[in-house]
């Protein structure tokens, strides 16, 4: 390191850290989580069980800091450009709703899943959530994404199953949706990413966001 180098705290680089290791310092929860508690923000879901093709140094994190799935829960009004202090528990609620989809799938168990969370100046929560996207590369985000899917509704079931939901059958929803991925090319596909034969798929958007003003409100 080179310490004559100018620091600059609001570099990108800088911000990323910063917001890792805060949301690296905070309390580990087991799911599911029982007691609500307020406010919006960014989270991570840990995986410490034993399915076959999560058992992977970058996937399995007994330890709770290599997250399986990171997202964000923003207040009621934030796609409008209204959002000020978060007054609900949007972000108790968006870690319940994905608690759901874990028990729905009989390839997990919620008890081998942790969470961290960070409550976040509404402002802030978009940028946090893409530093940790782009810093951890979650399997659940960038190559087996869906998890964090709503049900499209009776008129759009026309769509493709998502690579999460190929691997993890359960929720009754997405069975609805067109078969065109199966569970055996959702483990070449990770297992292709694993070894660097495939890059990550971080999306420009999270797909939870296209769902969270009804979420919320």
């Amino acid at each position: 390191m080179n310490d004559t180098a100018e620091y600059n705290p609001l570099d990108y680089s800088n911000l990323t850290k910063s917001c890792v290791e805060e949301l690296l310092r905070r309390q580990i929860h087991p799911l599911p989580m029982v007691k609500a508690f307020p406010g919006a923000g960014i989270y991570a879901l840990f995986y410490q069980g034993n399915f076959g093709p999560y058992q992977h140094e970058r996937i399995r994190s007994l330890d709770s800091t290599k997250p399986i799935y990171v997202g964000k829960a923003v207040p009621a009004g934030a796609r409008k450009g209204l959002a000020k202090q978060s007054t609900g528990t949007p972000l108790f609620n968006r870690i319940k709703q994905h608690t759901a989809s874990i028990v729905a799938a009989p390839t997990l168990r919620v008890e081998d899943f942790a969470c961290r969370y960070l409550v976040v100046t509404p402002l802030w929560i978009t940028m946090a959530e893409r530093f940790l996207l782009e810093h951890y590369q979650p399997i659940w985000n960038v190559i087996l994404d869906g998890f964090g899917n709503h049900d499209p509704g009776k008129r759009r079931y026309e769509g493709e199953i998502t690579w999460w939901d190929a691997l993890h059958p359960g929720r009754n929803w997405a069975s609805r949706l067109a078969p065109t991925r199966s569970a055996a090319a959702a483990r070449k596909r990770l297992r292709e990413f694993l070894e660097g034969k495939r890059p990550a798929e971080i999306p420009a958007e999270d797909d939870e966001s296209q769902e969270q003003e009804s979420i919320e409100e």
